[in-house]
């Protein structure tokens, strides 16, 4: 249970470990021989979205794809909560490739554009929509939040489901209140927003969160789903994805193949095997869910695992419209590696 706090005592707190966390992992991740070939540092997130890297670490198919080209390549995983630090760990070069939102993707992109650590996509984590879940009865819109709400999100203000929810202010109260909702919004990972949330026992009345957690709320009928990201966004999106800098594929093109070959091949893996991805994913994880039910999840209609980015130039138009970045990318090929260019992507 997590016990109630303030608002600045929870801010606080998140702060503190976030800080702690971050500091902890890169230090584990700093070897001396950053961006040699052979080795790659991977972070990822929470979700079953990253089941396709689950399956990688399983079979471990970045060492066969790097054995089918001659390299034997040491694999280093590590895992963080929200774009925010998953960007710091890249730009510091303590990890080669990163997964996060296309908010914080994005914004991390326009930063880099033209210069030695210009960021690019490597592929999408699957299509799968991001539910807006709360347990107060009298929130039917986004419009009937108030200020005794509080909104859990990976990230405030960056990560997807906090732009997925500036989208979502703008089109129910007007232009320029896209960021009606952010003073509601509180920074917490998936797993701990959903504990609060379904505690009932903190200041956290809503998580916009991602499968399963979401799907996890929603088994308690104290929980109903306000909306999608989907229905925000007008259709299927790929809100999660993996990236690096153009100077590690550069540098390290046959351990970035590797990865690249092996990432396609898992995706393709899970999308085909959802009972055997299922049950990887609770042993990875080390998560107390039944095999079933993430099953369940991984066949719902709405997701498809799939490296090639949907959606995402309608991210792009939103953040470029409200001045979040100052690069308008005519395409979403321009902030992708070519070896996704002929997939069929938006």
């Amino acid at each position: 249970m997590i016990p109630q706090m303030s608002r600045p005592e929870m801010d606080m707190l998140k702060r503190g470990l976030a800080a702690g966390l971050l500091a902890a992992v890169l230090g584990a991740l700093a070897p001396a021989h950053a961006h040699a070939e052979g080795t790659i540092r991977i972070v990822e997130q929470f979700g079953t979205l990253y089941t396709p890297f689950h399956v990688m670490k399983e079979q471990k198919l970045i060492e066969k794809h790097g054995q089918a080209l001659g390299l034997d390549i040491k694999v280093e995983w590590a895992k963080l909560s929200g774009g925010s630090a998953v960007n710091d760990a890249l730009l510091s070069g303590n990890v080669d490739v990163a997964a996060a939102g296309i908010g914080p993707f994005l914004t991390l992109w326009d930063r880099t554009r033209g210069t030695a650590n210009e960021v690019k996509i490597i592929g999408a984590l699957g299509a799968q929509p991001n539910y807006l879940v709360t347990s107060n009865p009298n929130v039917k819109t986004v419009k009937d939040f108030t200020k005794a709400d509080k909104i859990a999100l990976p990230a405030v203000g960056v990560s997807v489901q906090a732009r997925v929810l500036q989208m979502a202010a703008q089109q129910a109260f007007g232009p320029g209140k896209e960021k009606a909702l952010d003073e509601l919004t509180v920074t917490l990972p998936h797993p701990d927003a959903t504990a609060a949330l379904l505690s009932g026992s903190t200041e956290i009345t809503a998580h916009l969160s991602n499968a399963p957690f979401q799907d996890q709320a929603l088994k308690d009928p104290k929980i109903h789903k306000v909306l999608s990201s989907y229905d925000v966004l007008g259709g299927p999106v790929t809100p999660t994805f993996v990236y690096s800098t153009v100077r590690f594929k550069k540098t390290n093109p046959k351990t970035f193949q590797a990865f690249f070959d092996a990432f396609r091949e898992a995706t393709a893996w899970v999308d085909a095997h959802k009972k055997e991805a299922a049950e990887i994913y609770v042993k990875v994880e080390k998560s107390k869910l039944d095999p079933a039910f993430v099953a369940e999840v991984l066949s719902d209609p709405q997701v498809k695992y799939t490296l090639t980015p949907l959606g995402s130039q309608k991210f792009a138009n939103f953040l470029a419209d409200i001045g979040a970045i100052k690069n308008r990318p005519a395409s979403w090929k321009d902030y992708s590696f070519d070896d996704l260019h002929s997939d069929p992507g938006s």
